[in-house]
This record gives structure tokens, sequence and C-alpha cells, in this order.
């Protein structure tokens, strides 16, 4: 019986459950794409992509185009001959003629509920909108963004504890698992039924821009806490604080009738400052000072004596 191969694109960490699941499902990993090294660190060295490194590791081929719009790049892709191209948060956009290419097409793994948070990052635009769900979708990829049918799905909570890293590990893995299933099912000689995406609840999910990460008080306490958490661990939310610009790693909103100035520090506390909102209060529990570390409120009021008259 000839082998069921399988390209698998994809670039960051998130990506590398899922190609351990292409790995483990029986089929052969007969080629990864990913995007070209990167500089990065303090040093700005040219480095691999999480996903060329698992790829490497394994011995699978690793093919880094800056694109596949031109002649040369699809032709080294088709020399592959796959039977399936999956891809997971890749980066590049693929043509009709790239979708077109394997036997079955090609799968995405998909970090939100579609057609809800269709765009670069769903997982963060989710805590920031206070949803409570979220979960992946195996999408049929198609010309559009992210409009394709969905073939499988798995749905998990979002807890008032969950970060955006929190939500990012966990989807993650979910991707994995559906994606093992999609894999053993369709090995095993099923086709898999494809549900069209509901016209209705379309939502796009932009690029993060560090711009975003300012804290404005105007805004309700809650609106913020969503936005420290889906911050963390990038662009991570900043805000000025009695006169210093900090970093704001955790926060919580509370209810908190206060009648003063947004953005003013009403009440200290060890676990805690509170600092007055559009609506309620945001108690900023662990921050960071420039050129410092992640330190909690208790540790920041030690070397700011002058707030602790808010008591």
């Amino acid at each position: 019986m000839p082998s069921f191969r399988i390209v698998f694109a994809g670039t960051p960490e998130f990506s590398v459950p899922c190609l351990d699941a292409c790995r483990a499902s029986g089929a052969e990993v007969v080629a990864v794409y990913t995007q070209p090294d990167r500089p990065a660190g303090r040093g700005r060295k040219l480095t691999p992509s999480p996903v060329k490194q698992a790829a490497l590791a394994a011995n699978i081929p690793v093919q880094q185009p800056p694109t596949l719009k031109t002649v040369q790049a699809r032709a080294t892709l088709a020399a592959y001959r796959p039977d399936l191209l999956v891809v997971v948060a890749y980066g590049l956009i693929l043509s009709p003629k790239v979708l077109a290419m394997p036997r079955l097409g090609c799968w995405n793994v998909h970090a939100s509920l579609l057609p809800r948070w269709r765009g670069a990052a769903p997982i963060q635009r989710a805590i920031l909108a206070g949803d409570r769900e979220s979960g992946v979708d195996l999408m049929q990829m198609e010309a559009g963004l992210d409009t394709g049918p969905v073939l499988l799905e798995r749905r998990t909570p979002i807890s008032r504890d969950d970060t955006g890293g929190s939500l990012h590990d966990r989807l993650s893995l979910l991707g994995a698992e559906v994606l093992a299933e999609g894999l053993r099912r369709t090995l095993a000689g099923e086709t898999l039924p494809a549900a069209p995406q509901s016209d209705e609840g379309v939502m796009y999910a932009h690029k993060l821009e560090k711009a975003e990460a300012r804290l404005d008080f105007m805004r309700p306490a809650l609106a913020l806490e969503q936005q420290v958490r889906a911050f963390d661990p990038w662009p991570v939310a900043e805000a000025e604080i009695a006169g210093e610009t900090l970093r704001i790693w955790s926060a919580r909103a509370i209810e908190q009738p206060h009648g003063a100035a947004p953005g003013s520090v009403i009440h200290v506390q060890r676990d805690g400052i509170d600092v007055a909102c559009g609506e309620g209060a945001l108690r900023i529990a662990t921050l960071q000072r420039a050129g410092g570390k992640r330190i909690s409120a208790a540790d920041y009021l030690n070397a700011r004596p002058e707030l602790r008259g808010k008591r």
C-alpha cells in the first residue's frame, strides 16, 4: 500500500504539536515548510522557527521560500507529491494553484470557533472581547481568509484567569487533537463531512499592534482587565501609574464606587494597587518597572513609600 504523503506548513511554537500529530499518524511527512530564519534576541542573531527546529530534529526536509507565488516554488512543492498539505500558523498566503495541488487539498488548524475571529490574532481577540468560549477548527482551505468549510471542531471555555499565553498553549494541544482525529479517520478511508461556515457572526481578528497595549483608564475596568490578560505575554499592557510608566502583567476589575478621576490611585494594599476607571477600578497585582523584572504590588509599594498613604 503506498504511503500517505503529508507536507506540513507552520512556523511558531503553536504549530509544533500539530507537526508531532502528523508524524504520529502513520502518514509520511515528506517535507516541512516554514518561514525564513529571522533575527531574534539581543544579538539579533538569525534564528530558525520552532517548527524548523522540530523538523530538523526529526530529519524531515525543510523548505523556507519567502513566497509560494513563483513557478519555481510551486514546482518544488509539487515534486513532493503531497496527498495533503496541513497548514498551521504558517504565515504565507496560499494561492488557488497551491491549494489545488495536493490530492486532498489543504487543511488548516485555526484557533477559533469559525466564523468568529478569522484572521491573524484569534486567541487574543477572543479574550479582549470577553468571549466565554474558544476552540480550534480543522478547516478545508479555500481562497478566502479562513472561509473554508469546517471538518472537525474542539471547544474550550475561557476562564477569567486565562491569558493570551495560557489559552494559546491549551488551543495548541487541542489543535493537535483535532488534527490527529482528522488524519486517523482519513487514513481509515473516511471522507470527513465539510460544514460550510455561517454568514452570520463573522468577526476578523486583526494582527496585534504594540500601540494597543496602552491602558486607557477612561474605559471600564473589566475591559482593561481583559486587555491585560489578552496581551500577556505580548505585547504586555502598559499604563502610567502615579507618574511612572509601568508594564502591567496581571490585574483584576473590582466593583468599587470612587468618584475619582480615571487613572488615580485610590487605594493600595499588599495584594494590589487600585486605580480608578471609567467604571469600577482596576486592581493591579503584578507589574514591571522600566529596566526591571516582574514584581508584585507589595514589592512595588516598598519602592514607592509615598503611595502607602492611600491604604
